[in-house]
């Protein structure tokens, strides 16, 4: 007995993935090829592209599963209080994006931000960082921790801003980059978000 169309095409996208990982963890996003994750996941090349519209359409999906596995330990941890408790809660979102140039640039690319392509999952993740950040925000407004003279979703989406600013110049600068992303992104949310 065969299984029905919709299991084995939901199974098909799942060993996709799973493959397509495993490589990723051995070589890196910049490493992945089409050609490695089909023969991985033992299907032909046109049956990835009934999947997914191309490579970075695969890796928008994977990247957006990081991106929110990595908000829900942001909302699972307890808020920040302070500038270093906050740079502690994005260390890991920040060091993740700036772990590889293919993630920043397809982050961007698909969070639609730069007008170029969507992904619905990459959306997500920027609003609900937004999100997060705002509340986080609004927290340290009301003890005085940081400005208020300013609301929250503003200060939260320049964040994010300085963020993807950091990102870029790092990658820009290469060889030559100097300390972690979040000693490159402290000064710019220390003049921020502190009066």
């Amino acid at each position: 007995m065969t299984r029905p169309p919709q299991k084995r095409r939901l199974e098909t996208r799942a060993r996709l993935l799973a493959e397509a990982a495993r490589l990723i963890q051995a070589q890196g996003y910049a490493g992945l090829r089409v050609e490695d994750v089909v023969e991985a996941a033992g299907v032909a090349k046109g049956t990835l592209f009934s999947h997914f519209t191309d490579k970075d359409g695969l890796l928008a999906v994977l990247i957006g599963a990081e991106v929110m596995r990595l908000i829900d330990d942001m909302e699972a941890a307890t808020r920040p209080q302070d500038l270093p408790q906050l740079m502690e809660r994005l260390s890991p979102l920040l060091d993740f994006v700036a772990s590889d140039r293919v993630i920043f640039d397809l982050l961007l690319r698909y969070s639609g931000s730069t007008g170029a392509e969507r992904d619905a999952v990459v959306t997500e993740g920027f609003y609900r960082q937004i999100d997060l950040w705002a509340g986080w925000i609004a927290d340290m407004q009301a003890t005085g921790a940081i400005r208020d003279d300013h609301p929250p979703a503003l200060l939260a989406e320049g964040i994010q801003a300085f963020l993807n600013q950091v990102i870029a110049i790092r990658f820009c600068q290469g060889d030559q980059a100097t300390g972690t992303p979040a000693e490159a992104l402290h000064p710019f949310l220390a003049a921020w978000l502190i009066t």
